[in-house]
This record gives C-alpha cells, structure tokens and sequence, in this order.
C-alpha cells in the first residue's frame, strides 16, 4: 500500500510550500507527491489525473485541507467519492483530523461521524468562495460609485494626432492624407481612430 500526497493551488505565481511541508513531516516520499498550479473547477489536471490512475485499493491520499480537492460542495463530495468507494482508496485531511477514512471501517459511528464532517467542510468551502465573490463584486461597484475606473488607462494622443483623426473624422482629409501625416499603417490608424473616439465618448 502507498501513501500520497496531493497538493494543489490556483495560480502559478501561488506557492505549494506549506502544503509541501506538511507532507514532509508526515512522512510522504517525495516521488508519490503530485501537484497542480491550476484552478479547481474540473479535474483536468495532470498531477492529480496521474496520480488516480496509480490508485489501488488501501491506499492513502493525504490532502492539507478539504477546498484542495475542488471548489464546489458537489465536486468535493463527489471526488471524495471516486476515491473512497470507486478506487477503494483512503483519504486523510491533515487539517481536519477527523476526516480520516482510514478508521470508517472500525465502527458504523465512525463512517457516519466522517460523511457528516465532510458534508458541513464542502458546504462552508462553497460558501467562503461565494462570500468572497459577493464582497469582490460590492467593492467593485462602490469603487465605480466613487469614479474609479478599472482596466488599461485610455491611450493619449498628442495635439497633432487629435488634429489628424478629428479632420479625418469630420471628412476633412482623405484617408490617404490621414496615413501621411501620421506615418501610420492603414491597420493601426483605424486601430487608434476607434481608440480616439472611444477616448472622446467617454469623456
């Protein structure tokens, strides 16, 4: 029986070194930790794929904590799952002790006092994300409500190249003129043409 080690987080710029550490003091070889740098929304990820195809029955997959295994109530319960009753494997959640499939066997009370653990971690995990997202979106429209504006700051254009587009605008010079007088490409003069009017619009 073999015991791994599965560490995951959202982003690249994100670091795995605590959940590393954890299974370095637990005792996990190096070779049987695999790990993502990607989001949880699927189970597309190669680390994780990888290891579930070594699965066997007994043994163990060690996690930091719940929200490793997927964003979502149903994606947790559902791959806690695929691990436990479809691989035959165990699961141990070194942040909640309790979630330890390892002694489910030992007692009905046990398994029942595990599933319903998990149930309550996958729901409040769900529900952090959701709050998180509800306060992002507030802080976002009260930053709007106060004139912030998100995204690129709207390109400047000099005095001559408002002169050239505002002319070509109002159909006072050819395109052809428009071209000579700003040395730009057809391609990128209509690309900072539409980029002025939008500027202008929102002023």
């Amino acid at each position: 029986m073999a015991t791994y080690g599965y560490a995951r987080v959202s982003s690249r710029d994100q670091k795995l070194s605590r959940q590393l550490e954890a299974f370095r003091q637990f005792g996990i070889e190096k070779k049987y930790i695999y790990c993502d740098k990607k989001s949880g929304k699927n189970f597309s990820r190669e680390g994780y794929l990888k290891m579930f195809r070594k699965l066997k029955k007994g043994d163990l997959i060690v996690i930091k904590s719940i929200d490793r295994l997927g964003r979502n109530y149903n994606m947790i319960t559902e791959e806690w799952n695929n691990i436990v009753n479809v691989a035959g494997a165990d699961i141990l959640v070194l942040d909640m002790p309790l979630l330890d499939t390892r002694s489910s066997d030992e007692s009905l009370l046990g398994r029942f006092i595990s599933d319903i653990v998990l149930q309550i971690l996958s729901f409040v995990a769900e529900n952090e994300r959701e709050n998180i997202r509800s306060r992002q979106a507030e802080g976002i429209m009260l930053a709007k409500a106060r004139g912030v504006r998100f995204g690129r700051p709207p390109v400047e254009y000099s005095a001559t190249e408002v002169e050239i587009f505002t002319e070509f605008k109002n159909c006072n010079i050819s395109l052809k003129e428009a071209l000579l007088r700003s040395g730009l490409k057809q391609s990128n003069f209509y690309y900072h043409l539409n980029k002025f009017k939008n500027n202008f619009s929102e002023q």
